[in-house]
């Protein structure tokens, strides 16, 4: 089924319909959370990624932030993101950082991730992880001012 769905968004992002101003004024959710829950980070607990090795969180240590469930590994995580969540969080809220770039909303996807100056950041898939490290300075500095408005209600 995730591999159908992995599909279906590819096949949407080839025609462009992902990236369509629609899709953008239509999504005001802070965090990006797949269809199926209100998880986000797909269930990855953000705090891992500063490691190098992203791991999957667990239900028993889990808080809400955001409007979206956040799980960890450990008490010991879910206890730093708690002093400072903003730190953790993925940015532009886990939509996809080069579609925040381009002025659009797509899901981010925690597989195509990277750390770049302490801030977390997620990409739709490897194709666009690869556009994404190309100019990566240029993308984060255009999401950076897009962002705010993808997000008003």
């Amino acid at each position: 089924m995730l591999r159908m769905m992995k599909r279906l968004f590819s096949a949407l992002l080839g025609a462009g319909l992902l990236f369509s101003p629609l899709g953008a004024s239509a999504a005001s959710d802070v965090v990006y959370t797949n269809w199926r829950n209100n998880t986000a980070a797909d269930g990855y607990d953000v705090v891992t990624f500063f490691s190098g090795k992203p791991q999957r969180g667990k239900a028993e240590f889990s808080t809400f932030y955001e409007g979206a469930d956040w799980v960890f590994f450990s008490q010991a995580n879910k206890d730093l993101f708690l002093t400072n969540p903003e730190l953790f969080a993925p940015q532009f809220g886990g939509y996809c950082a080069w579609a925040v770039a381009k002025g659009k909303l797509a899901p981010g996807d925690p597989d195509y991730w990277h750390v770049e100056d302490g801030r977390l950041y997620f990409n739709y898939n490897a194709r666009i992880k690869r556009l994404w490290d190309r100019q990566r300075q240029k993308f984060i500095r255009n999401a950076d001012q897009r962002w705010p408005s993808l997000i008003a209600d």
